[in-house]
């Protein structure tokens, strides 16, 4: 690799990158201590490095989660992946400051999400720069100072978590936490050219992470590819009792996309003359439809609304709670006006403001209803750091014009590369949508950037080929149809109405044959398993777990759902038949497949 070869510290590495020279002869020990001794200690994206003796800690815990897993690299899939977290996340045995050195406390315990990753074998590098308390759209209220755009350091990384995105960007970890209430996982991956994955509500545990607003805050994921982006939140994901916030997912919602899916968008989009990066999304919406995307404007004006509470109403008052017993003077003086604000407002205000919330959430549900995401602009412009001193709220307000109201809403984001401005300067675009739809959101994601022709951040490095996952989505059942369920036959729509999602079409092992039943309305085959079989053709769909049931329930005998081996190995579910029903029906096993058979009998 290219970046690497001037040094002997891992840059610019994704998590393949980092599985592949483990299965060669690199040891953690090797590359781990040699990025560390690259690392720069007076880079502002950092608030604290890992000493030699944290990273040898990290690195005997390692091996023995390497000795428990019998060896296995796989059973790791994060084995020795260094990674960063935003400086308002706990990690055992390092301080917690938020930015605020008066603030700090040594955490006792790493957050949730942190000791999922660790346990996975992931090596805490460092923790990262942020608006102080996570206040902030910028990257620059910080007594450690601005943190520069990877791209052009006169301009703003984006924030609150701008240390965490600049440090994925430059490719000195693969991924980073950071945390996101108002846009901060995915405004720093707009301004950096990088992906920020912005979870459902609950999904990852906010538990040991410093509250901004409780009630919304999530902990978010940057990442160079998606692909890595959601391999993270699924490892760092799921259920925490001793998160009051946190969720079961329902596995009810898709977890892929179809092939020609329909996005919503702003019916007027704001821009604050910024043409460039107007220019930027308006060739994302080309590229968008060369993709198969059909585009359709819907009333953005529940979306601003609801936008607007996040800072101007009484949730700002949650961001006063969070700050408690912090003296006046060792806040920043923009956070500090801010949180402020949060003294002005009565309970009766916040009961108000939250029955207002309710109506335009469920205004935006209903609108997205239909769609499989709406398509923004990750942020309408940029500003250098010095417009930003000029004006350091107006420009911060403008960054959240189509951020703000995510969480509010209870929408799942993804914020993405979109392309670079006429100077150089990346802009991004976001996808969003209902709750529980991150999957299906990642899936479109990985189509998308594998379309562009844009480095991984500002590493100057291509996106390397994306292997596609062989598993079925986590929270779904992958099942073969091979009859009237296949795409544009009678019964597909059992499916389809369950937010099933395609994933291929394939063969079986060469260990079946199909039969046409006798008698089936619709006409159906069944498929058995003998000893001199052939291969069959088959789709395999993702269903999710929670609509299996449904489905499953809605099949006649003599059919029924049990499993299936694929032509390369793999076991899924599928339809077999009663050997019974198998008397009087027509042997097709010759006709490799039901299409064939269907056609046959038209001619």
């Amino acid at each position: 690799m290219e970046s690497q070869s001037m040094s002997n510290a891992p840059i610019a590495f994704t998590l393949a990158d980092w599985q592949q020279a483990y299965r060669g002869a690199a040891q953690p020990a090797d590359l781990l201590h040699a990025l560390l001794a690259h690392l720069d200690r007076s880079d502002n994206a950092w608030i604290a490095l890992a000493s030699g003796a944290q990273l040898d800690a990290q690195l005997h815990e390692l091996q023995g989660l390497l000795e428990a897993a019998g060896g296995q690299h796989d059973k790791l899939p994060l084995y020795g992946v260094p990674f960063a977290i935003k400086d308002n996340i706990d990690a055992a045995g390092w301080p917690t400051t938020a930015a605020c050195p008066e603030f700090a406390y040594a955490a006792k315990r790493d957050a949730t999400a942190v000791a999922r990753l660790r346990a996975a074998g992931a090596v805490l590098i460092g923790k990262t720069n942020l608006d102080q308390f996570a206040t902030g759209l910028v990257g620059t209220r910080s007594p450690h100072g601005a943190v520069g755009n990877s791209f052009n350091p006169e301009y703003v990384s984006g924030g609150s978590s701008s240390g965490s995105a600049s440090v994925v960007a430059r490719g000195l970890v693969p991924f980073s936490l950071g945390t996101d209430t108002a846009g901060s996982g995915r405004v720093p991956a707009g301004f950096n050219n990088i992906v920020g994955l912005k979870p459902t509500k609950g999904w990852l545990p906010n538990t040991g992470l410093v509250p901004a607003c409780r009630t919304v805050d999530c902990i978010s994921v940057f990442a160079l590819t998606v692909g890595d982006a959601e391999t993270v939140a699924d490892i760092a994901g799921g259920y925490d009792a001793k998160d009051a916030y946190s969720r079961i997912n329902p596995n009810s919602a898709p977890v892929g996309m179809k092939s020609a899916p329909t996005f919503a968008m702003p019916d007027s989009l704001e821009f604050f003359g910024d043409t460039q990066t107007q220019a930027v999304f308006e060739q994302a919406l080309e590229k968008l439809r060369a993709l198969g995307v059909t585009l359709q404007p819907i009333d953005f004006g529940p979306f601003r609304e609801l936008a607007e509470q996040l800072y101007y109403g009484p949730w700002v008052a949650e961001r006063t709670v969070a700050v408690e017993g912090v003296a006046p003077e060792h806040i920043d003086p923009v956070v500090r006006g801010i949180i402020d604000n949060g003294h002005k407002y009565s309970a009766c205000d916040a009961y108000k403001a939250e029955y207002r919330r309710a109506e335009l959430s469920r205004a935006i549900n209903d609108a997205l209803a239909g769609f499989d995401a709406l398509v923004v602009p990750t942020s309408p412009t940029i500003r250098s750091l010095a417009e930003m001193q000029v004006e350091p709220v107006l420009f911060n307000s403008q960054f959240g014009t189509y951020t703000n109201f995510t969480n509010l809403a209870d929408l799942s984001a993804l914020a993405l590369p979109a392309g670079l401005r006429e100077d150089g300067l990346p802009a991004g675009i976001t996808l969003l949508a209902p709750a529980w739809h991150d999957h299906a959101l990642a899936a479109f994601g990985k189509r998308w950037q594998a379309s562009l022709d844009l480095p991984l951040g500002a590493t100057g490095r291509a996106l390397p080929p994306q292997q596609a996952s062989l598993a079925a989505c986590p929270g779904s059942v992958r099942l073969a149809v091979v009859g009237a369920h296949l795409t544009g036959m009678p019964l597909n729509f059992q499916l389809t109405s369950r937010a099933a999602v395609l994933v291929e079409q394939t063969l079986t092992s060469a260990d079946y044959r199909l039969h046409a039943l006798a008698g089936s309305v619709p006409p159906k085959p069944g498929l058995a398993r003998t000893a001199d079989g052939s291969s069959i053709i088959v789709e395999l769909w993702d269903i999710p777990l929670a609509r299996f049931g449904e489905f499953v329930a809605e099949i006649p005998p003599p059919l029924g759902i049990g499993n299936v081996q694929l032509v390369d190995g793999r076991w899924v579910k599928g339809f077999i038949c009663e050997p019974w029903a198998l008397s009087d029906a027509r042997d097709i096993t010759s006709f490799g497949g039901w299409r064939a058979f269907v056609a046959s009998t038209r001619t």
